[in-house]
């Protein structure tokens, strides 16, 4: 038995992943991997996002694809709205959309990146960040959260410190509880990429001893620099029985912020590489693997190109029955690597020269 926090994996890759896309992802196309990652175990996946399509067209066609939405009991599906209007919208959808139970504020700690995401300055959110706790109150909540958009760092701007992320934090946690609202979840997106398995440590340890109402904790890691999923183990190894971790990934680890910088290139962690991740700490999931690398697989042929994900590629780590045959040959290329899946057709014909020297002696 382990001492782990629960994790909850939310998948965004019809949102954040396929909003750095090129227009082109067509609305069956995103049924059918919706279809494909439900049919896997997965069961919080964000969908799309209602937002001004001149800005995100692979946005586009999200409603037309809530209104296809197939309920199916345990499974939740997210819309991100940014704006009143969106937020309206979701609600007039929900069921099928689920709403998450608390309400939550959130800082940018980026000056140049809120304006370049959100066309927003930050005295325009200081003037409206506590919007979240006004509604939790009028609704008579006992619950809120707290949040932080690049407290890492910047592409534009550096790095921010540890005490600064504290201090942003600490100015949300104070303002809810003079409303007599207990602070229950952080989160904690870095859309540049600016985590370190060392910062994030420092962090969840941190965020425990100053707040100590919080049990939920929400990361939404970005891997430009190839850092999430080892700053993502180091939040599961700071967490404990007390804890959920709720992580955010995609399929395949597409995904980024068409104004961080970095396009295409920023990336998730995918969810499949997390999935095995956590079979092999003993964190139980529900979600099988070998659905999932074949969802990947599906999202790379649409796209048109490789994506990041090592389990996709390579398989899980192979047991029982799944344990590669003495008689596989010698391996060379991507496809090659893929017999895992498509059986020794790919293969076929390539040299055997151990085989040859057992002969000889």
């Amino acid at each position: 038995m382990t001492n782990y926090p629960k994790v909850f994996i939310t998948d965004e890759t019809l949102r954040d992943g396929l909003q750095i896309e090129r227009e082109g992802v067509t609305l069956q196309e995103k049924l059918e991997l919706l279809d494909m990652m439900v049919s896997a175990g997965l069961n919080r996946i964000v969908v799309g996002a209602f937002v001004n399509p001149k800005w995100s067209p692979q946005m586009a066609d999200s409603l037309e694809l809530v209104k296809r939405l197939k309920e199916k009991p345990g499974v939740s599906y997210f819309v991100l709205a940014l704006n009143e209007r969106g937020r309206l919208e979701r609600l007039e959808y929900a069921p099928p959309l689920a709403i998450e139970p608390i309400h939550a504020t959130h800082l940018h700690a980026c000056p140049i990146f809120i304006q370049r995401n959100t066309n927003r300055t930050l005295e325009e959110q200081e003037n409206s960040w506590q919007g979240a706790i006004e509604i939790s109150k009028a609704q008579g909540l006992k619950e809120g959260g707290i949040g932080l958009s690049a407290g890492w760092g910047s592409n534009f701007s550096g790095e921010f410190t540890h005490a600064t992320r504290m201090a942003l934090l600490t100015k949300q946690y104070e303002a809810w509880q003079q409303q007599g609202i207990a602070v229950t979840r952080v989160d904690m997106a870095d859309p540049m990429a600016w985590n370190t398995p060392t910062a994030v440590a420092q962090d969840i340890n941190a965020i425990q001893k100053l707040f100590p109402s919080i049990t939920d904790f929400r990361l939404h890691l970005h891997n430009a620099r190839g850092l999430a999923m080892l700053s993502m183990y180091e939040a599961i190894r700071g967490l404990d029985h007390r804890h959920t971790l709720i992580a955010d990934t995609s399929l395949g680890g597409i995904g980024g912020c068409p104004y961080c910088g970095n396009g295409q290139a920023t990336g998730m962690i995918p969810t499949e590489d997390f999935v095995h991740l956590l079979d092999t700490l003993g964190i139980s999931t529900g979600i099988s693997l070998d659905g999932l690398i074949e969802a990947s697989t599906r999202l790379s042929e649409i796209l048109g190109r490789p994506l990041h994900s090592q389990v996709a590629i390579n398989g899980g780590l192979p047991k029982g029955d799944r344990l590669y045959s003495e008689d596989v040959p010698a391996v060379f290329t991507f496809k090659e690597a893929q017999h895992f899946r498509l059986g020794p057709s790919v293969y076929e014909g390539n040299p055997k020269p151990w085989l040859k020297k057992l002969q000889k002696t």
